[in-house]
């Protein structure tokens, strides 16, 4: 039995001990992988990701009454609230993903009746790897079927980000709620932030994605995250009143437009803009790449693009900079950088398929040396993206 199938049974093992039945509805949904591309979805640009093969499941059944009892199946925590006023919580935090997306369903079409649901998944939390994402769309997924709601992929994932922006209070962009819906094996996921396009992107077998989570804390809720799309956001519009055309986003700025004027913003505005439009720029050329079967070119603008958030982001942190200076000297390794917000996590290292134990072994020596402890490490494949399960 895989780990994921291993996951499916222990949270229906353990929903019929706390409900004494089955699930009426099981869904899932997987975390992804961010590649290239980092904090460009609410700059309109472009990413490359892709869903990974650790999620969460959510296991759901009706009640007679208009209560919500949402267990947490990994610590076995429970939240109840009333399904027509699901309010924020500030000690359950992740109740307040799912509290969020059946507010969000209950704007389309208001919900029936009571549940009892529950989640559980193997996603590590705080990793980089979205497991709040993987959240939302399975606890989504879960309560259209449910409640018979028709939802459009794209909906679905807008109710997620509304229930980050409200509920969690990071102001998110869609990359992570769109890789998890839009998930393909053996491909990547090219979206493109303006136009909500959305392609697959074959992905060589002869590499493959080595996770390395720092356990370093990584919390976005801090205002981190949000000062930094503030800023993204104040650049737009000092490039709309210089360029001397219309700048909705960084999307329209070139490296070019950022070198000839970064010099007459303030400094850390400067800095923060630098880094999604390098970021687009990488995107597009490692598309190209990755078509040509150019690996070592695209593992060079993974290098380029953690650079990038050391320097002008400042999203990385002493622990994700070893393992990605410490893998640039490891034979197999094409590539590292951060995942994701940034600020702890993860790394992600594009490596031979044949060479990854020797790689995961020297990286996590030498992190133990530096830091104590040795980071954990997990091999991801891109894998399919979230559905309803058949039970």
């Amino acid at each position: 039995m895989n780990v994921l199938n291993a996951v499916r049974e222990a949270l229906l093992k353990k929903y019929k001990g706390k409900f004494g039945k089955k699930p009426e509805v099981l869904s899932y949904a997987p975390g992804r992988v961010e590649v290239l591309g980092n904090h460009t979805d609410y700059n309109e640009g472009y990413v490359l990701s892709a869903a990974i093969n650790f999620g969460t499941y959510f296991a759901v059944s009706p009640r007679d009454d208009n209560e919500a009892h949402l267990w947490a199946g990994d610590i076995m925590v429970e939240s109840v609230f009333d399904v027509s006023d699901p309010q924020p919580s500030k000690d359950k935090m992740r109740s307040n993903y799912v509290k969020g997306v059946l507010a969000g369903l209950n704007a389309i079409k208001p919900a029936t009746c009571g549940f009892d649901a529950m989640f559980l998944g193997d996603i590590p939390l705080g990793s980089g790897l979205s497991s709040s994402a993987a959240l939302e769309i399975c606890a989504g997924l879960a309560f259209a079927k449910l409640y018979g709601t028709e939802v459009s992929d794209f909906d679905l994932a807008l109710i997620g980000q509304k229930a980050e922006h409200t509920y969690a209070g990071v102001k998110c962009g869609l990359l992570d709620q769109f890789s998890s819906i839009h998930g393909r094996k053996d491909h990547l996921v090219w979206s493109d932030f303006r136009t909500h396009e959305v392609k697959p992107v074959p992905f060589s077998p002869e590499v493959c994605f080595l996770m390395c989570n720092t356990n370093a804390r990584h919390a976005l809720v801090d205002g981190a995250y949000n000062e930094r799309r503030q800023r993204c956001e104040q650049a737009a519009a000092f490039f709309n009143g210089v360029l001397g055309r219309e700048i909705k986003a960084l999307r329209d700025v070139s490296w070019d437009d950022w070198r000839k004027h970064h010099g007459e913003m303030e400094a850390i505005v400067a800095r923060r803009s630098a880094h999604p439009i390098g970021e687009n720029e990488r995107v597009l050329a490692g598309i190209e790449m990755l078509r040509d079967n150019n690996l070592a070119g695209f593992g060079k603008l993974m290098v380029e693009s953690h650079n990038s958030s050391r320097n002008y982001f400042e999203n990385s942190c002493p622990e994700l900079d070893t393992i990605v200076d410490t893998a640039a000297g490891v034979p197999g390794v094409y590539g590292a950088r951060l995942s994701g917000g940034g600020f702890g996590g993860s790394a992600v290292l594009m490596v031979a398929a044949g060479d990854v134990k020797e790689v995961s072994d020297r990286v996590r020596g030498v992190y133990a040396l530096k830091h104590g402890d040795r980071c954990d490490t997990r091999v991801i494949t891109c894998s399919e993206g979230a559905a309803i399960c058949q039970l």
